[in-house]
C-alpha cells in the first residue's frame, strides 16, 4: 500500500507542470492507484498552500486530463494519494480530525509539497 500511495504520488509530480491543469495531477495520481488495485476516495485529496489549512485547489486522487485550474510558476500544492485496503469509505473520528476506514483497513498515505517552477514541479519536502 504505501509503494502505490509512493509511485501515485510520483506520477502526479511527474504531471504537474506550467500550463498543465489539476486534472493532469489527479488523473496521473489516480491511474497509478486503480492500476495498482486500489479503490478511490474523493473525499480528501491534495491542496493548495499558503494562508489557510487545505485551500483551493482541491487536488482529486482521480480526475480528467486537461480540466481544473491550470497550472502556473509560483503555485504552491501539496499532492497526498491515499488509500485504504478494502473500501473508499471514511468516517471522521471523534475527535473530529482523525480519518478512520470505515471498515478499520489499513490505510496508506504519502506527499508531498512542491512549488510549481518554469521548468516543473519542485519538491520542498525531501528529507
Amino acid at each position: 500500500m504505501i509503494t502505490a500511495t509512493e509511485d501515485a504520488l510520483k506520477a502526479g509530480i511527474a504531471a504537474a507542470r506550467p500550463d498543465a491543469r489539476i486534472g493532469d495531477i489527479s488523473h496521473a495520481i489516480g491511474t497509478s492507484l486503480s492500476a495498482a488495485g486500489y479503490e478511490i476516495n474523493l473525499q480528501f485529496g491534495g491542496h493548495g498552500i499558503g494562508s489557510t489549512m487545505h485551500q483551493d485547489p482541491h487536488i482529486a486522487n482521480t480526475g480528467r486530463p486537461g480540466r481544473g485550474y491550470k497550472l502556473r510558476p509560483g503555485l504552491l500544492l501539496a499532492l497526498e494519494p491515499w488509500v485504504m485496503g478494502d473500501t473508499f469509505d471514511l468516517i471522521t473520528d471523534t475527535d473530529g480530525w482523525t480519518l478512520k476506514s470505515a471498515t478499520g483497513a489499513r490505510a496508506a498515505h504519502s506527499e508531498h509539497t512542491v512549488a510549481i517552477t518554469p521548468h516543473g514541479a519542485e519538491i520542498l519536502t525531501l528529507p
